[in-house]
């Protein structure tokens, strides 16, 4: 399905660069042009408004499940501590990186497209940032007007407190039922949001069309500019990866990467973190890390460590700004890090889930989405970069948080040895 809908959303967006060509050179009118173009732009309004209309359920659904299923426990808890301390600071850095580069890259400057009239208010004035209205707007006054609005924001606060307090109580049975039917939900969200993303091809149709009819091919070059942009941060990402790697893990870092070189080429040539996951988990278990600490961070990380999509949503973010001539203050910049650092747990398994977070918490810094369709476009080709990432950033965690623990059995001759021998084998 996955391949099917890439395949249509890449003729989309050649049958859109080819009508918007046709329609810029042949129409000379520049109102006609944009009658033309916002005709072309219908198709992408009705694909924004559904992903618009999913948002605030999949969010709460996603992040109340999760939450409600945590396990108590020391050895459980002292583990999920140090692994979501690791996740933290891995999520923090990647959203960082993302932020500088897109700020010094410029990959979506030149492109001057003009903001639609119909966007959401969420009550939050960015423009002017203080603790005071942060702190007061983050708690909502009522969860159905937080929903009604797409507040990000408000409904994330709700989440935690839902979450943390069915966790708590999950052995009454009462409970258990309202546990049930939210982790009932979840597929339910998620098979919503795969019929809604079926829709992409022609939401990017609509998207190209109406920005080539107006502007001209030298839109593509913006893609380009995006691809070889968001490529350059990955590596930048990679090495800060790798030297933190290299912190805990000595040399041995470089046999870990050789370890998982295999499950990270699936993961970029399928663009699919599960499709990498059980040959990861045998690669690190022969690493030398301890089953109890693969099966219990890996999946967490799965889940809240996405080092690659948390680099990419704070980049598709700002490229929005700067195709719109959207100026965001770094105040505005570093509070949309924190917030989309938050929207994204648990969003691991939504189709598209990092192009749905960017959705999500474009409206409440004034950023049409409009920009998401164009992005879109050419999303499968950032998709196999940041799922490598992803899996390559889990690894590090699993492995750092087994030496934390000393859960590390072989000694470092044995793992090399191990490793040749695996290698002779396969050959």
């Amino acid at each position: 399905m996955k391949n099917r809908l890439t395949l249509s959303i890449g003729i989309a967006m050649l049958v859109g660069v080819a009508v918007g060509y046709l329609c810029h050179a042949n129409i000379t009118d520049p109102a006609t042009l944009k009658s033309v173009a916002s005709y072309f732009s219908i198709v992408t309004d009705i694909f924004l408004r559904l992903i618009k209309m999913i948002i605030a359920p999949l969010v709460f659904a996603t992040l109340v499940s999760g939450l409600a299923g945590m396990d108590g426990g020391d050895d459980v808890g002292r583990i999920g501590l140090r692994s979501l301390g690791w996740f933290i600071c891995a999520s923090l850095i990647s959203l960082s990186i993302g932020l500088v580069m897109a700020n010094l890259l410029q990959p979506g400057a030149g492109l001057h497209l003009s903001v639609g009239s119909e966007e959401v208010n969420t009550g939050l004035n960015t423009a002017a940032l203080n603790v005071k209205d942060v702190v007061t707007h983050a708690f909502p006054t009522s969860l159905l007007d937080a929903m009604a609005r797409n507040d990000i924001l408000q409904i994330l606060v709700f989440s935690l407190f839902l979450g943390v307090g069915l966790s708590a109580l999950k052995r009454d049975p009462r409970v258990a039922i309202v546990i049930q039917a939210i982790d009932g939900m979840v597929p339910v969200m998620l098979r919503l949001t795969d019929y809604v993303m079926r829709a992409a091809p022609f939401g990017v149709f609509g998207a190209i069309a109406s920005a080539v009819t107006l502007r001209g091919v030298d839109v593509i070059y913006t893609y380009g500019k995006l691809i070889a942009s968001f490529y350059l941060g990955l590596f930048v990402l990679w090495a800060i990866l790798i030297a933190i790697g290299h912190l805990f893990l000595g040399r041995k870092v470089w046999t870990l990467l050789r370890a998982v070189r295999e499950p990270a080429m699936i993961a970029f040539s399928t663009a699919s973190s599960e499709a990498a996951y059980p040959r990861l988990t045998e690669q690190l278990e022969k690493f030398g890390v301890d089953k109890k600490v693969v099966g219990f961070t890996l999946p967490l990380g799965y889940a809240f460590n996405l080092d690659g999509s948390m680099m990419y949503q704070a980049f598709a973010a700002i490229f929005i700004a700067q195709a719109f001539g959207i100026d965001m203050p770094i105040s505005q910049q570093i509070f949309m890090l924190l917030i989309l650092m938050l929207s994204s747990k648990g969003m691991a398994s939504v189709p598209r889930g990092s192009v749905v977070v960017v959705a999500a918490v474009a409206p409440m810094f004034h950023l049409p989405i409009a920009g998401v369709a164009l992005v879109l476009a050419i999303d499968q080709l950032l998709d196999m970069g940041r799922t490598m990432t992803n899996v390559i950033g889990n690894s590090m965690a699993t492995a750092v948080i087994a030496k934390w623990e000393a859960k590390r059995a072989p000694k470092p001759a044995d793992v090399e040895r191990s490793f040749e021998h695996a290698e002779a084998e396969a050959q």
